[in-house]
């Protein structure tokens, strides 16, 4: 298991898991339960860990393998899926930068230094104005 893990770079832990998920399907010896692998499940989790680097989920990686083996492909499903998944990764990559503004803000208004006052603290415990809130405060006593 591990010189075939280490073929394409990855953990024992991670064939045996893509084992499980029906990805590559050694062959199994009665006698010993050792598993053979081939050259072409090598290959194969070799085209996986490629797939995985490049930020495809395990699921994707496992239908472009399916692409990879079936000859019969046709390039325009290949394409179809890397076209949605490089739309996902936009939106993520929006969603990021919109999280990453209000971070950029603070951390400029922060003076970076010895003292104890903090723009970054101010700014995350600020109390919202209660004018604008949809609804009514009201402080609860604990007696």
């Amino acid at each position: 298991m591990g010189q075939v893990a280490e073929a394409p770079g990855l953990t024992a832990k991670a064939v045996r898991h893509y084992e499980s998920l029906g990805l590559v399907v050694p062959i199994r010896h009665e006698a010993n339960d050792y598993r053979q692998y081939s050259l072409q499940d090598v290959d194969d989790l070799r085209f996986l860990q490629r797939a995985r680097a490049v930020g495809f989920s395990l699921e994707e990686a496992g239908q472009l393998l399916d692409f990879y083996r079936n000859p019969q492909r046709k390039s325009a499903e290949v394409h179809a899926l890397v076209v949605e998944k490089m739309s996902k990764l936009d939106q993520q990559w929006l969603a990021l930068n919109l999280m990453r503004q209000p971070l950029s803000k603070m951390a400029a208004e922060c003076a970076a230094d010895d003292a104890s006052d903090c723009a970054i603290i101010n700014h995350l415990a600020e109390k919202p104005i209660v004018n604008n809130m949809p609804f009514t405060l009201v402080e609860v006593s604990n007696e």
